[in-house]
Parts: C-alpha cells; sequence; structure tokens
C-alpha cells in the first residue's frame, strides 16, 4: 500500500509540474540513494544523494598523481556495483579541503567526471577519497543537482539512469 502511496505522490507532483510550467521547470525526482553512471567508462555504481554536501566525491582507495604536459593528474581506479577495477585518468582542477566532524581537515584532488542520475547527465567537480569504509561509493552533492531534482528523503532507487544520449555515446 505504502508503494502505491509513494507512486501516486510522484503521478501528482509531475502532473502539477506540466500544468503549472511558470512555478518552475520540470525537476527528477529520486530518493536519498539510486544508482548512477560514471563517464567515461559507463561506471554504474550505488550513490546517497546528499543535499547537505556541497560536492560531490567518489571512492577511490588507491591513486597516484603524474605530470601530463605541464598540468596534474591523478591516476585512481574506482570498483563497479560488479566489484571490476576501471583505471581512469583525469586533469585534477583543483584541490579542495575537507573538514569531516572530529577529524582533521583533508585535502582532496577534484576532476571533472560525467555523472548520469535519473535522466541528467553532467560532467561536474569530483573529489577522489578512500570511502570504502562507508556504505555509498559514491556521494551526488548539490554542486551536480543544483535546479534538475527533488529529493524524496522517504524513497531509494526509484529513478534508474536512463541518459540515453551518454549511452548511444558510450
Amino acid at each position: 500500500m505504502k508503494s502505491w502511496h509513494r507512486q501516486m505522490q510522484v503521478v501528482l507532483v509531475l502532473i502539477l509540474t506540466a500544468l503549472f510550467p511558470a512555478v518552475g521547470s520540470p525537476k527528477e525526482i529520486v530518493g536519498w540513494s539510486e544508482h548512477v553512471y560514471l563517464f567515461p567508462g559507463h561506471i554504474e555504481l550505488k550513490a546517497k544523494v546528499d543535499t547537505g554536501a556541497e560536492s560531490s566525491s567518489v571512492n577511490c582507495e588507491c591513486h597516484s598523481f603524474f605530470k601530463r604536459d605541464g598540468a596534474s593528474w591523478v591516476r585512481f581506479s574506482i570498483l563497479t556495483s560488479e566489484g571490476d577495477p576501471v583505471t581512469l585518468e583525469r586533469e585534477i582542477v583543483r584541490t579542495v579541503k575537507i573538514k569531516r566532524h572530529y577529524q582533521k581537515i583533508q585535502e582532496r584532488p577534484v576532476v571533472k567526471l560525467g555523472i548520469c542520475l535519473g535522466g541528467v547527465y553532467r560532467v561536474t567537480e569530483v573529489n577522489i577519497v578512500d570511502r570504502s569504509g562507508l556504505e555509498f561509493p559514491m556521494l551526488v552533492g548539490r554542486n551536480f543537482m543544483d535546479d534538475k531534482f527533488l529529493v524524496d528523503t522517504k524513497a531509494q532507487y526509484i529513478n534508474p539512469p536512463h541518459c540515453e544520449e551518454m549511452l548511444k555515446n558510450e
């Protein structure tokens, strides 16, 4: 019964958004946790959708830094949902300092990656960090969500990634 009620809420929001477009552009409705695709590589991951976090983060248990054409780059591996490692090399666009509760400030490299959440694909800044002790290998923050999403804090896995254009090009 709860599932039917939740579906009716989603349908009502979609109908109201269609009837009253002046209120705002249609937004994707996502749960507090969703599956996402990460690009390049079409990597599927479980992600926590966190409106309290400014930036997005992805799990990387090991990484190495190197120079390419005078720029700073990082090589890192991400484990897919199936547990297979995918190695990526990305230019570091900046570093960010993160203050975690009851811990010292942590400096993290930030790279640009493509994320597909629901039907929205964007290239955004993602910091890489060891999240192996956490339930979700990815955290999607406000820097990705911008004004494109409504988060249903009681729902999980209600809007699977479906960025058709990216999947065709991958």
